[in-house]
């Protein structure tokens, strides 16, 4: 039995041994790409419906609450906002530790019904809390490239 061919009963299923090979591409789609386009110089855009009114960071292609189409209605967001949620890294993701902790956190973005996880820089861990107010700071423009590490972190607001 083929991969394509539909299964009629279940107890006449197959296996497949070994490795199946997968190729892909992750894109971050047509919302996703322009939201990147657009930190390369600095700007957060977020997509906004205009039937219901949620204004969606990350920007998405259609409303989840009432999925009318809004991937064309972008607007600039505020690049602030409040940590909504916070952990400390004491380990990296190979589970080696790391000399200093680091934070993540999702952050709530003004003007918004979402929010970004990121990095808090110029913050010790124990000063962090939840509602803290907080700033992108972005890279250099020479070093942006188009993705979510075009902002350095997040600091806490002066």
């Amino acid at each position: 039995m083929g991969l394509i061919e539909r299964q009629k009963s279940t107890v006449e299923l197959s296996h497949w041994r070994g490795r199946i090979p997968v190729n892909y591409v992750y894109t971050a789609g047509r919302a996703g790409e322009r939201f990147f386009r657009e930190t390369m110089n600095g700007r957060l855009l977020a997509a906004r419906c205009s039937a219901c009114g949620r204004t969606y960071l990350p920007p998405r292609t259609y409303c989840e609450r009432c999925f009318t189409r809004i991937e064309d209605n972008f607007v600039e967001v505020p690049s602030q906002g409040q940590v909504h949620t916070f952990t400390v890294c004491h380990k990296k993701m190979d589970g080696s530790p790391i000399e200093e902790p680091v934070v993540m956190a999702m952050v709530r973005m003004d003007g918004t019904d979402g929010g970004l996880v990121h990095y808090l820089g110029e913050v010790h861990p124990r000063d962090v809390r939840i509602g803290m107010p907080v700033e992108a700071v972005f890279n250099p423009k020479k070093e942006r490239k188009g993705s979510i590490f075009d902002i350095k972190y997040f600091r806490p607001r002066k």
